[in-house]
């Protein structure tokens, strides 16, 4: 297998330096422009766990511009405010949500937050890259997170960050606020308690959780677009709640997850976290079941995708998407190739591309270095970036809080 610095030791990151600078360069000079879907990337809490040797984000100049050379101009990563707001310099001790992905770090990793983050963001204003803020709720030791009682809470810990990055001078960088990722998931959202905990985000007791929390923020920020991202199997639901309240829909939609998880359940995967046996399933089965029926499984995400824009015409919200499109688990492994994960991501892109309602598009949720099958095949991140950015915008989305940060 290709390391990442094998690779990048080769012809084609060679060939990639040359042009990498100018591009850079072009970006930090540009002026105003015509507003155009971002193309997205998900570098999670990735972009500050993973920079032990090897890890892909030790050198945050080296791929940020490998990330401008692949056309993308936005990324949504974790800002981790709720460690921010208890002590921004502190040096906290975060344990591992897993050790079989290749997010974050898969053991115990000591991170410092807000200095490392002002710096990554100037680094990405001056190469014309947004931001989208996050969080996962990451774990330390102390269990910081589970300080957040309720909406009120929550917002005061956005609020401090901002306030951060608001006397930084880098509030021009962020593109929207995500006040939690996937809510009210119990894996991100610990805090959240029964009966609640567990539930859908269209639960009348999270709508209400994300309209006091977002309102809260909102006062201080009036023009950041703010939301919470989700990932709802019934995609209908959109419309059947007033939303008004969030400025995008950031829906996360796989293939693998159309008609009740057939794909994984038919390669036996059940979210394993700290065990390969589910890997190991994939390895004998996931390329082999696609293969089988492709037409097939590419049908069923791109008829999910026009139901998301029916939805996003009938709420009259904008679509943002940033973890996407074929397979939500996988890696550089033996026997689990990437090849067909392009297939099915690239079918995604185009197609959520091509119906106007979403500003912002993710190729996949392995946008990032430490995911050398994907990072490395640059002509591909390139062709859907450019197709990202030329898309349509529907005339009804050329307004609000999103439209103006683009």
């Amino acid at each position: 297998m290709i390391t990442r610095s094998q690779f990048l030791k080769g012809a084609a990151a060679a060939a990639g330096a040359l042009t990498l600078r100018p591009m850079v360069a072009a970006a930090a000079k540009a002026g105003p422009c015509e507003r155009r879907p971002r193309a997205i990337t998900m570098w999670d809490f990735s972009w500050l766990e993973r920079r032990w040797p090897g890890a892909g984000y030790e050198d945050w100049d080296q791929i940020l511009d490998e990330l401008v050379l692949r056309g993308y101009d936005a990324i949504r990563i974790d800002i981790y405010p709720h460690l921010v707001a208890a002590d921004p310099n502190r040096e906290w001790l975060l344990k591992p949500v897993w050790h079989v992905q290749d997010w974050g770090a898969p053991g115990l990793v000591k991170v410092r937050v807000l200095p490392e983050l002002l710096g990554f963001m100037a680094k990405c204003r001056t190469r014309g890259i947004k931001l989208g803020l996050s969080t996962w709720y990451r774990e330390d030791e102390d269990d910081i997170r589970s300080r957040i009682a309720g909406p009120k809470e929550m917002a005061a810990i956005w609020l401090t960050t901002l306030d951060h990055i608001s006397d930084a001078g880098l509030l021009d960088t962020v593109l929207y606020v995500d006040l939690c990722n996937e809510w009210p998931a119990p894996i991100w959202a610990p805090f959240v308690k029964p009966p609640l905990g567990g539930s859908d985000w269209f639960d009348p007791r999270g709508l209400d959780w994300m309209r006091r929390a977002i309102a809260a923020v909102r006062g201080k920020y009036p023009d950041l677009p703010l939301l919470f991202s989700t990932n709802s199997g019934d995609v209908d639901v959109y419309a059947q709640h007033d939303i008004s309240f969030i400025d995008s829909i950031e829906h996360h939609q796989w293939m693998v997850g159309e008609n009740d998880d057939e794909f994984y359940k038919l390669t036996g995967y059940t979210y394993e976290r700290f065990s390969e046996k589910d890997y190991i399933e994939q390895q004998r089965k996931a390329e082999a079941t696609y293969r089988a029926r492709p037409e097939y499984w590419n049908k069923l995400l791109t008829d999910e995708i026009a139901r998301l824009a029916q939805v996003s015409r009938r709420s009259r919200q904008p679509l943002m998407t940033t973890e996407c499109w074929a397979i939500i688990d996988y890696k550089d492994w033996p026997l689990l190739p990437w090849d067909w994960v392009k297939d099915v991501c690239a079918i995604g892109t185009r197609a959520a591309s091509a119906t106007g309602r979403w500003l912002a598009i993710g190729t996949s949720n392995f946008c990032g270095p430490q995911f050398v099958g994907m990072w490395r095949d640059i002509g591909w991140h390139q062709k859907l970036t450019a197709t990202i950015k030329a898309g349509p915008i529907d005339p009804m989305l050329r307004r609000g809080r999103l439209w103006q940060r683009l």
